[in-house]
């Protein structure tokens, strides 16, 4: 029962993506409405069954471990989990223990992310601009957000931005994002906004714009080189030769990119997706709450649910009609 899990494509899956809760302390406009209704806390994983949960797939063969929400971090006590994970980091059978988070709560808790191994974190931002920020998390304050970055590199701790390209808005925070990027040492990766939960498919329409048109705006103000570089999740990366900086593109729209997907996405209420743009899942909880004293049966369903994962999502924005959406939120599975 130890052999690594590997797919109906033979794709190895080594990277395990998962939501320790549901809630956020932003309401994006992008990800969810702003009057959420979030799931029973009676409903959620126990920090010690994720542990457990987590555990299992590393003996499977997962090397990276990503901590998400919602926002991962406003969920109480979420320190006793990452420095319970950290003991994979220091048998090595764990190569990267990581989080992505909106920033809000990193000035907090930057210096025990660091003692718990953490190298690395992706913080989602997409606008420097104090009121914009507001309008588009509606509960978000920029400043504290700045904050928490600034702490968590001054632990050492290397921060990668996430920005959402969204039309009609992002236009005027490529340079100024970039730049900033740039000056401060941190890398940058565009995202494509995805059709998932319900927001209105007119209002995901408007938002959509193709990281083919944020290439372009580079070469027209760069020298731009592509990279070969991958780091095991779906960003495709070039290089501004000008600043010397990587920027990253995620475009499950306008370029598919599941053809190398290692990974799956675990929820707070341990549902198993093995694909972000499918609506299959295999339901974890219960064997993990059914036998508590052998892991056999959690193994063997997690070796069920990787012989279904698929070989790609079906997102679609072509004809100006939305297909392939998904009905749950981003912050249900995990961002």
């Amino acid at each position: 029962m130890t052999a690594s899990l590997v797919d109906p494509f033979a794709r190895a899956i080594s990277y395990l993506r998962v939501s320790v809760t549901d809630r956020c302390d932003f309401r994006c406009m992008y990800c969810m409405s702003e009057n959420m209704t979030f799931l029973p806390k009676k409903e959620l994983l126990t920090l010690e069954e994720l542990d457990r949960l987590c555990s299992t797939f590393i003996r499977l063969g997962v090397q990276k471990l990503r901590i998400t929400g919602g926002e991962p971090l406003v969920r109480r006590n979420i320190m006793s989990f990452f420095q319970a994970m950290s003991r994979h980091l220091e048998s090595e059978a764990l190569n990267e223990l990581t989080l992505t988070t909106n920033g809000s709560q990193l000035n907090r808790f930057a210096n025990d992310l660091a003692c718990a191994g953490v190298k690395r974190i992706n913080v989602s931002l997409d606008t420097l601009d104090e009121e914009k920020f507001a309008d588009i998390t509606r509960w978000g304050r920029l400043p504290q957000v700045l904050k928490g970055i600034e702490a968590a590199q001054r632990h050492g701790i290397h921060i990668k931005i996430n920005a959402v390209a969204l039309k009609n808005f992002s236009e005027e925070e490529l340079p100024r994002i970039t730049q900033w990027c740039a000056q401060s040492g941190m890398d940058l990766t565009w995202i494509e906004v995805m059709p998932m939960g319900d927001i209105g498919n007119e209002q995901r329409l408007e938002q959509y714009w193709s990281l083919n048109d944020v290439r372009t705006i580079y070469e027209q103000n760069y020298t731009v080189t592509d990279l070969i570089e991958r780091t095991g999740g779906p960003a495709r990366y070039i290089r501004l030769e000008e600043t010397g900086q990587k920027i990253g593109f995620i475009t499950p729209l306008s370029h598919n990119f599941c053809e190398s997907c290692n990974r799956v996405r675990l929820t707070c209420t341990g549902e198993l997706y093995m694909c972000l743009g499918q609506e299959d899942m295999a339901d974890l909880r219960a064997p993990l709450r059914r036998f508590t004293d052998t892991d056999i049966p959690l193994e063997t369903t997690i070796r069920e649910a990787i012989a279904r994962k698929p070989k790609g999502h079906d997102f679609d924005y072509s004809r100006q009609r939305l297909d392939g959406q998904v009905s749950r939120h981003m912050s249900h599975t995990g961002g």
